[in-house]
């Protein structure tokens, strides 16, 4: 297992929509792992396989810190069937670093995926479950929590990383 690198904003690669796993195999469960101890080490409750350079359909979620009646799993190929009622709740994303955000969601979600194992399974959302399970899914379609928000936000949020860059770079 690694803990590997997290792609920032505006990396291109969180901007395009993911491939679908057609096989699960041992790269694949490995891929798993090391994305599960990356969010763990970067204290996430999700991850989606491109925030690590890797454009395949794969996540992890693990709300437990939050809601400590689900715990850690991955979907491979996942697809939202069902959603219903709506919900706001501040998120934040690994790859868009110090935004914190209030976005609309559905509050109930059903998902379609496959297991580590190969298996297909679906799982019923509520809440932050529901709330991290579309923020992953997002990802696996190039959207980010900017494009969530009014563009005077997100101006102001790129306004900002360019003015820290700079500074960096001065440094």
């Amino acid at each position: 297992m690694a803990v590997l690198e997290i792609l920032k904003f505006p990396h291109p690669i969180l901007k395009r929509k993911t491939e679908s796993v057609e096989t699960v195999d041992g790269k694949i469960e490995q891929l798993i792992q090391d994305m599960t101890e990356t969010m763990y080490h970067a204290q996430g409750i999700g991850l989606a396989a491109c925030q690590i350079g890797v454009p395949k359909r794969v996540i992890v979620v693990d709300v437990s810190p939050l809601d400590p009646k689900h715990g850690l799993f991955a979907l491979i190929n996942p697809e939202i069937m069902d959603e219903e009622g709506e919900i706001e709740h501040e998120e934040g994303c690994l790859s868009v670093p110090e935004c914190f955000e209030k976005i609309k969601r559905k509050e109930k979600v059903r998902v379609r995926g496959l297991s580590p194992e190969g298996k297909e399974v679906e799982i019923f959302g509520e809440g932050i479950l529901a709330i991290a399970l579309q923020h992953e899914i997002d990802h696996l379609n190039g959207i980010l929590i900017l494009d969530r928000i009014s563009k005077l936000k997100r101006d102001l949020y790129v306004s900002r990383l360019k003015k820290e860059r700079r500074k960096e770079k001065k440094e």
